[in-house]
């Protein structure tokens, strides 16, 4: 997590102001640095750091702890997030494509999005109040036609009943779970949804085509 947004640096930026090549900084410096400068996001394979923690130590100067607590501000990876939202990161980066999500911004390569975007969708699941997926100024519009109506797993589960030959769903559904995050029993009333989304476009009329025109 970065807190509040604070700015931050990463290794290769800090081989650049100490004049020397990457390589020679991880291997010369780095070990040093790590041990005193913890990386924001420690399990990530990009290793960044808050820039004042990083100037601290590189000034023989002592380190200032970082803010404490939660806060609005706090930019938050993928991993984070879906420990917030109860879903797989991957499910994470699937919602920001689909838009279910913010599209986040990126530091240093590595998506984040702002703690409050994250709870906003947490507090406000699409179609319910603010944030819940209605664009401003929209109205209140139609009714869903189904609990599940527009929430970007519904393709996710239309793409696994495709491949599924002669799965139990109840099987699929355990699989799906384990694989976005969720509950089993969430996953069966997304497929069931999926599935009758399905056969709806398979009897419904093809547009242009008339009763009666053969021709």
């Amino acid at each position: 997590m970065i807190p509040r947004s604070r700015p931050v640096i990463n290794e290769s930026d800090l081989a650049r102001q100490a004049g020397v090549p990457i390589a020679t900084w991880r291997r010369r410096d780095a070990p040093a640095f790590r041990q005193h400068v913890a990386s924001l996001f420690p399990h990530s394979r990009i290793l960044i750091y808050d820039l004042a923690q990083a100037h601290a130590h590189l000034n023989g100067l002592p380190i200032p702890a970082l803010p404490a607590g939660e806060h609005p501000d706090d930019l938050l990876n993928d991993e984070e997030t879906a420990t917030l939202l109860g879903v797989a990161a991957s499910t994470v980066r699937a919602y920001a494509t689909q838009g279910y999500l913010s599209a986040g911004t990126t530091v240093y390569s590595i998506r984040v999005w702002p703690r409050r975007d994250i709870e906003e969708r947490l507090n406000n699941p699409a179609g319910q109040g603010k944030g819940g997926g209605r664009p401003p100024g929209k109205g209140k519009g139609p009714r869903k036609a189904h609990a599940y109506e527009g929430d970007p797993r519904l393709h996710t589960a239309a793409a696994a009943l495709n491949t599924a030959e002669d799965t139990p769903r109840h099987h699929l559904a355990t699989a799906l779970a384990h694989q976005h995050g969720g509950s089993t029993r969430t996953w069966e009333r997304l497929l069931t949804q999926a599935g009758q989304a399905t056969l709806r476009s398979l009897h419904s009329p093809k547009k242009g085509v008339e009763k009666g025109d053969h021709g």
